[in-house]
Formats: structure tokens, C-alpha cells, sequence
């Protein structure tokens, strides 16, 4: 029987608990970082809860037509096609505000690139952003006063001739 200091197999075992213990604590504290990252984003609604509509793109003398969902609600507009992981051709998202404003998106958590077609409350596009790059914090300004933004799978844009002065028709435009 001995007395005094643990010796070697004592200071061992010491040591393997405190990294047990760090390791233990270092988990603990991601969970908590995790949790309140998460709390600070609203829950996110079904996309099929969405009210939708339809709307035409008019363009180089041709009519490409939208079913879209509708994002009227600031709750809403903060969603938009955030984990969306695709978008089919003719589907999209219409941002609408209560008041003509100057607006910017960008693509924090939104998995797909996409085509932003600013609309001005008369439904002239004003401005596109072409391939939105996806999950980037960069700002995508209107560059204008605008009552809408419709969002359309990226190289959309590109792929139909879609530029600036053309029309976006839907009812809260007044041109439907």
C-alpha cells in the first residue's frame, strides 16, 4: 500500500477524463451554436402551401407562360425558393410588395441558380440578374423602383432572350 502522488498509471488517467470531459464540452457547445442559428430562422411554410397564379413573359414577340408561387407576405419574400433543390422550366416565384420600392435579394440558402427579372409597377422588366449564384451573401440589387421580382430557373434569362423592356403580365401589374 502506498501513499503520495498516483504515479504515472494515475496521471494517465486524469488526463484521458479532462479530454473526455473537453471533448464532451466542445459537443455541447456546437449543439447550442446549431440550435440558435436555427432559432433565429423563421420555420419555413411547404412550397404547396403557397397561394399560386399564373403570368406570361413577353418577349422578342413571344409569350412564355408561368405557373408561379406567390410571395406577397414578408414572411413569405424572406422564404422564396430557399432548399428548393430544382425548379422545372415552367415554374417560378413572383416577390410582390404592397408598395413600389427599391429592393436587393441575395441567395443565402437557396441550393439553385437563378434568373432575378426586377419588375417595375407597370410590368416592364427594369433589370435581370442572370445565374444567381447559389448560397452567395452578394447582394442583387433592382437598380430601380419595382412592385415585383420573379425568380425562373437560372439560364432561363439567356435561353429565351428575356431583356430589359420586356413585359411581365399578371393582374398586379394592371397589364394582364
Amino acid at each position: 500500500m502506498g501513499t503520495g502522488s498516483p504515479g504515472a498509471d494515475g496521471a494517465a488517467t486524469a488526463g484521458r477524463r479532462r479530454a473526455a470531459l473537453s471533448g464532451a464540452l466542445a459537443l455541447a457547445l456546437l449543439l447550442a451554436a446549431t440550435a440558435a442559428a436555427r432559432a433565429d430562422e423563421p420555420p419555413r411554410e411547404p412550397l404547396e402551401r403557397l397561394p399560386t397564379g399564373e403570368l406570361s413573359v413577353e418577349s422578342g414577340g413571344h409569350s412564355h407562360r408561368y405557373k408561379v408561387w406567390i410571395a406577397a407576405t414578408e414572411a413569405r419574400r424572406n422564404q422564396g425558393l430557399m432548399y428548393v433543390p430544382s425548379l422545372p422550366a415552367a415554374r417560378g416565384m413572383l416577390f410582390l410588395f404592397e408598395t413600389p420600392q427599391v429592393t436587393s435579394f441575395w441567395m443565402k440558402n437557396t441550393l439553385i441558380p437563378l434568373d432575378l427579372l426586377f419588375i417595375a409597377p407597370d410590368g416592364r422588366i427594369i433589370r435581370i440578374a442572370e445565374n444567381a449564384v447559389p448560397k452567395s451573401l452578394a447582394t442583387i440589387d433592382s437598380m430601380g423602383v419595382v412592385l415585383g421580382v420573379l425568380e425562373v430557373a437560372g439560364g432561363t434569362a439567356g435561353k429565351l432572350g428575356f431583356k430589359a423592356g420586356d413585359r411581365v403580365r399578371y393582374p398586379a401589374f394592371g397589364n394582364h
